[in-house]
């Protein structure tokens, strides 16, 4: 490890299991005697990521409105106070899953401007595998328009490492064909194949992030009228909502519910759902949270985290992003929200707090072609 704090970006698309696999490179480093920062990314406020973290007891900096390469100055101050408060020997940043040409505007400007302050890692860029095989033409099934996919494959672009998660999502078979496109669209990265959920493949990859160092080459041609146009397809929605019962009731059950009920709404909208995921935080809870994901149309929504106890009262984080207007997810949440209500009497919901959006234009701080 070097001298000074190592500076770890995990990227890739909406849904590709970043927050899971951050949260595991963070207690492989915490277990080894290493203070570890994490830093995490949205265009709203709200963020499901940092609460799911920091209910696992590490120290986080959210930063919101807007992606690190607009929000530059702003990742800078976060790693600053990380270090004022905690100290971290290595800082990992969640970035923003729709944000690409990280490589150009964060890990260059680092390099050039905070060499001394930061060793940068490689890059790393996650990939959901039936996503995946869906883009790059492996195999049939929902995906997003053009302009949303030229972000996807830019992120697989400038990627030092791509990382195949949810490897235990596929039959060997189809994962040997899944690494071997890949390789072959993607020559200049390294991949390999994890399962953050399972906790496969992660040593290895942990150790080539925790030693190697960047490549170092031109950084990729954006055009960011299409990276923009592509953002701006994106319906965003970030929401907190109180929940109280008078009865204590099964907390797990009513994220489910609702979980399912925004997905059914979507799916006759004809949106593509890029991830809903939703914290289910108890009133007077210490640490404890159930979270639930859904990351495809065709897929269940999935409770990576349970309540042990029955709910009195508490309080739901909500992000969707998806392919449709952000009045529709708005919807999509307010009807589920009153089904379930009808489906258990004596809960009763109230939105606190509610955002739906699409991101403008990025804007970068800096934008290097090299490391200078």
């Amino acid at each position: 490890m070097a001298n000074i704090p190592q500076y770890i970006m995990i990227g890739g698309f909406l849904g590709a299991g970043k927050t899971t696999s951050v949260g595991r490179l963070a207690k492989h480093l915490t277990d080894r005697g290493l203070k570890v920062g994490l830093i995490t990314n949205d265009q709203g406020s709200q963020l499901v990521d940092t609460a799911t973290l920091s209910s696992r007891g590490f120290a986080v900096e959210e930063i919101p409105g807007g992606c690190f390469c607009c929000r530059f100055n702003s990742l800078v101050e976060a790693a600053r106070k990380l270090s004022r408060e905690t100290r971290p020997d290595v800082f990992i940043a969640e970035p923003v899953g729709s944000c690409t040409d990280l490589v150009a505007t964060v890990s260059y400007p680092l390099r050039r401007i905070y060499g001394g302050e930061f060793a940068i890692a490689p890059l790393s860029v996650l990939v959901d595998p039936i996503r995946a095989s869906r883009v790059i033409g492996l195999e049939n099934g929902g995906s997003f328009s053009e302009k949303v996919l030229y972000i996807y494959r830019k992120q697989l672009e400038e990627a030092d490492i791509i990382v195949i998660n949810k490897s235990d999502l596929l039959k060997p078979e189809r994962l040997r064909t899944l690494h071997t496109k890949l390789a072959l669209e993607y020559p200049a990265a390294e991949i390999m194949e994890i399962s953050a959920r399972q906790g496969t493949g992660l040593e290895t990859w942990f150790e080539r992030i925790s030693t190697a160092k960047p490549l170092d080459r031109v950084a990729m041609p954006v055009n960011y009228e299409v990276y923009a146009e592509g953002e701006a397809m994106l319906g965003w929605l970030n929401a907190t909502v109180n929940v109280s019962a008078r009865e204590a009731t099964d907390g797990n059950k009513i994220l489910r519910e609702i979980a399912a009920g925004v997905q059914r709404t979507l799916q006759s909208a004809g949106a593509e759902v890029a991830h809903l995921k939703m914290t289910l935080d108890p009133e007077g809870s210490i640490g404890e949270l159930a979270v639930i994901n859904l990351v495809r149309n065709d897929f269940v929504p999935e409770l990576s985290q349970e309540l042990e106890d029955l709910l009195e009262k508490g309080q739901i984080l909500v992000n969707i992003r998806a392919e449709t207007a952000p009045a529709v997810l708005e919807e999509a949440l307010r009807s589920s929200l009153k089904a379930v209500a009808g489906q258990f009497p004596t809960v009763e919901f109230s939105v606190e707090h509610l955002e739906q959006f699409r991101p403008g234009k990025p804007q970068p701080t800096h934008r290097f072609s090299d490391a200078g």
